[in-house]
């Protein structure tokens, strides 16, 4: 019984074997070609892939925008030498092709949010409202465009806080572009007896002055209001986004630099208290 059990296994075990030699002697020429075609297709994709970027980095193409068109072209190029190589090994991709569209139905259902997250990621990119170094504010959050992913865009402020927004948060709202520069409002009262002229020209000449403000625009400062107790100058000036609250500080002790040197009076709230005395009859 034993002898027999032996026999049965070596007669599987030779049956085995000569199906795996009949499979490498018939298709391993065909397996080497394929391995061949898939390798130079990776090769034959990173070189145009390389060049691709190369070119737009010579037309000074935006840097995300550029490595999205170079990793497209690489996997393009791959997908075409797949298939070939495919077709090498005698499998016939229809099946394959029918699966797929099957399979892209259901995941594509079941990643409905995810998915819309990288064709809004596809749209920022193709149309470029801002690109990385931009200063944005897209609702409540605002700062600078450190990276722009298919899935997400992340921002960050002067403090290094990242905010990871999902790009289909992005596409479809107002967004404000300041690109470098953020916009800095200040303001300050001096009173109604000094020479408003002179303040103007002095916070004027100080603001303008500063290291870390903008110089592609000039500081704008004017009279905003008429408080009670003193004329309201507004202050608007561009500072780079990295460096806005370090700016506001320096622009608040050289306004009142300016107005020291100036004679300007800074008032403060004052009120008249009048008592009147009441007839006791």
């Amino acid at each position: 019984m034993d002898k027999n059990l032996l026999e049965n296994e070596i007669q599987h075990f030779n049956a085995i074997y000569q199906l795996v030699a009949e499979f490498v002697v018939t298709y391993s020429f065909h397996i080497i070609g394929a391995f061949i075609v898939v390798l130079i297709g990776w090769i034959v994709g990173n070189k145009l892939s390389q060049f691709v970027l190369r070119v737009c980095e010579k037309r000074q193409i935006d840097v995300t925008l550029s490595g999205f068109i170079a990793s497209t072209v690489k996997l393009l190029i791959i997908a075409i030498f797949l298939v070939i190589s495919l077709g090498k090994v005698g499998i016939s991709i229809a099946p394959f092709v029918a699966a797929l569209g099957a399979a892209s139905l259901g995941i594509g259902l079941a990643l409905q949010g995810p998915l819309s997250n990288y064709g809004a990621g596809i749209t920022l990119i193709v149309t470029r409202p801002f690109v990385v170094g931009d200063t944005i504010s897209i609702e409540s959050v605002s700062g600078i465009v450190m990276m722009l992913k298919l899935g997400y865009t992340i921002l960050e402020d002067e403090d290094g806080v990242e905010y990871t927004i999902p790009n289909k948060k992005i596409v479809g709202e107002i967004i404000a572009n300041s690109h470098d520069d953020t916009l800095l409002e200040l303001s300050v009262d001096i009173a109604y007896h000094d020479n408003t002229e002179d303040a103007i020209a002095s916070i004027t000449k100080h603001i303008n002055a500063l290291p870390l403000r903008s110089t592609k625009r000039d500081a704008c400062v004017g009279i905003i209001a008429f408080a009670d107790s003193g004329i309201t100058l507004g202050i608007r000036f561009w500072a780079p986004t990295a460096k806005q609250y370090e700016a506001r500080y320096a622009a608040n002790y050289a306004t009142m630099i300016a107005l020291q040197k100036s004679g300007i009076t800074i008032p403060f709230p004052q009120r008249e208290v009048t008592l009147l005395k009441s007839s006791t009859g």
